[in-house]
């Protein structure tokens, strides 16, 4: 079975929706997803997701299921850098949340200000209905691999978004999914692939042989854009 992740286009966050770019991104994925037979769609229900899914969903003419749990990862909490301002559960400072070794074991949520904001119990909310969605396909989680009930090479395709997609590889891969979402950048409109690997009849793990990739963006000569990245130097013109 194959899972393709993918985040939707250059959102416009106050309206929930896509930037004219964002519209752009998503008629070029549509283009390039063309030659990709996607057995099963599923899409996050919030704007940015929906509108992204809407040009392949049409281009191949199928229909989706939308799954509330594919909704950008929450909850909002007070991070130490910003005890005024409420801000999502991942993003924090490199100087604050590198300092916390636990944020490098899977027992990250139990950090006391995750565990104080109920951050845990919405991972693991997340990460069971992420497997539920699996066992309806074949793949029956088991302790830290997948147990295969029906061995198959669908396709799946998850509209969602960047913070939302690390809590699914971080589940998959049995790692913190804190060390995810500040070591990789996904683009927005970008393709990640994951693949089951049955090394062993009835056994299975997921491998990732594709994070972020943007192969309709160069196809298209576009420029990938900025969002979930952070300024390069101090200086520059571009999110701090």
């Amino acid at each position: 079975m194959r899972l393709l992740i993918i985040r939707h286009a250059d959102p416009d966050y106050v309206h929930d929706s896509l930037t004219p770019t964002g519209h752009e991104e998503a008629t070029y994925l549509a283009a390039y997803l063309r030659d990709v037979t996607i057995d099963h769609a599923y899409v996050s229900p919030m704007g940015r997701a929906q509108l992204t899914a809407a040009y392949t969903l049409a281009d191949q003419g199928m229909g989706a299921t939308t799954l509330e749990w594919l909704h950008e990862f929450g909850p909002n909490i007070r991070k130490p850098s910003s005890m005024l301002v409420p801000g999502c559960a991942w993003d924090w400072l490199p100087e604050d949340w590198t300092q916390r070794e636990i944020f490098y074991t899977e027992k990250w949520y139990e950090e006391p200000t995750m565990q104080k904001y109920g951050v845990g119990e919405e991972y693991l909310r997340v990460c069971a209905c992420f497997d539920e969605l699996l066992a309806q396909h074949g793949y029956r989680r088991a302790g830290k691999i997948y147990q295969v009930e029906q061995a198959n090479h669908d396709t799946i395709a998850l509209f969602c978004h960047y913070g939302l997609g690390c809590v699914l590889l971080s589940h998959l891969m049995s790692v913190s999914p804190m060390i995810l979402w500040h070591g990789l950048c996904a683009a927005p409109s970008s393709i990640t692939t994951a693949y089951t690997e049955e090394r062993r009849r009835g056994k299975a793990s997921f491998r990732v042989t594709s994070y972020g990739a943007i192969p309709h963006l160069v196809l298209a000569g576009a420029e990938p854009s900025f969002g979930a990245r952070f300024c390069e130097c101090y200086e520059d013109d571009t999110r701090h």
